[in-house]
């Protein structure tokens, strides 16, 4: 099943950041769609706010190859 929501260890992951500025950069999300400071944050309001491609991120956080995603 693939990920829905993203924890700071997954942003840190994506960005090749550490832990804390994973967790900075999903309050800076949460704070511009104006959420609550416990609020999850979605793959796709992520790649909104990054302007990373939502299908290579879910392909990082899956585990699967990007270029298959593409036709």
């Amino acid at each position: 099943m693939p990920q829905v929501c993203l924890y700071p260890k997954d942003v840190a992951q994506l960005t090749g950041t550490g832990y804390d500025a994973g967790k900075r950069l999903l309050q800076r999300i949460r704070t511009q769609l104006r959420k609550p400071a416990r609020a999850y944050i979605s793959v796709a309001e992520f790649c909104a706010y990054t302007r990373l491609p939502e299908a290579e991120v879910q392909a990082a956080l899956n585990g699967s190859p990007a270029s298959a995603n593409r036709g």
